[in-house]
């Protein structure tokens, strides 16, 4: 079955989708993004995801594509045609088709949508998790609204591919003073030796991670006791456990930073147990 794709108001092929060259997201990066998990039927987190779309969307100033409630059906809808049981569904806003300029479009110009859907097997996911990852580490390079999820990633890019070049999966953003902020795409972890989580606050400097919040719901049903603070790269080495979290990966236990082995090498419990708990806990939408 071939895929589907919601552009502006049609679902049409997803070999045949595409926008205008003068949309705003083309030419300048000016719209935002959400990526949620689809699991089990379920989309996970959608109230969540749709609060962080609406603050991204204010920040930049971009209106709604549509109401709330018709576009959490249109998101439902397009799960459905692609008939995604385990997967992924991404939803992207820019500010629309206008004549390329750096000052705002007329009000009137309506904001552009696209949303996708794609399936993941959940057996690979779990493969990973069983072995864990290795991330590395670059210099904080990007822009300071990081808290913003917009679609201008290209240091992520970047750093993703210099992971996959030195044969790792991630890589973690690190200040001057060498305190971690989070990957290029995922939210950054550890375990104390005392069974503490911590990571970092998340008024400013990095995104606040829808699964990262949901974290915090999965630790208290758990019993386990979170810290919000900055940690270093010394402290991660030497932590008793360390992982990451993402709406594409939940939770991925590290096994590895810049080459350096966490711990023993291999998955901790803690993580492992987070990752377990997860759906049962999270909010979930029937896409059907």
């Amino acid at each position: 079955m071939s895929r589907i794709a919601y552009v502006n108001g049609q679902y049409i092929p997803h070999a045949n989708a595409g926008v205008h060259i003068e949309d705003r997201g083309y030419q300048f990066a000016d719209g935002v993004y959400e990526v949620c998990e689809v699991a089990r039927g379920n989309i996970m987190d959608m109230t969540r995801h749709l609060d962080r779309l609406g603050r991204s969307l204010s920040e930049l100033r971009i209106g709604w594509p549509m109401n709330r409630k018709a576009l959490q059906s249109v998101i439902a809808e397009v799960v459905r045609r692609n008939r995604v049981y385990n997967g992924l569904v991404y939803l992207q806003v820019t500010r629309g088709v206008a004549k390329r300029d750096h000052i705002f479009p007329s009000a009137d110009t309506p904001p552009s949508i696209v949303i996708t859907a794609k399936r993941t097997d959940p057996v690979v996911s779990a493969a990973r998790a069983s072995k864990g990852i290795k991330v590395i580490t670059v210099p904080e390079n990007r822009w300071e609204r990081v808290d913003i999820k917009s679609i201008g990633l290209l240091p992520n890019v970047m750093a993703r591919q210099q992971a996959k070049e030195q044969g790792a999966q991630e890589a973690w953003f690190i200040d001057p003073d060498g305190t971690v902020k989070e990957g290029a795409a995922t939210n950054a972890w550890i375990v104390t030796m005392d069974g503490i989580l911590v990571t970092r606050q998340a008024e400013t400097g990095i995104l606040r991670g829808i699964t990262r919040t949901t974290i915090f719901d999965v630790a208290k049903k758990l019993g386990l006791k979170i810290e919000e603070r900055g940690f270093s790269v010394e402290e991660a080495k030497r932590a008793r456990e360390v992982f990451m979290t993402a709406a594409t990966t939940v939770v991925m236990p590290i096994v590895a930073i810049d080459g350096e082995s966490v711990a023993n090498g291999h998955p901790g419990t803690i993580a492992l147990s987070l990752r377990e708990a997860f759906f049962d806990i999270a909010e979930k939408t029937p896409s059907c």
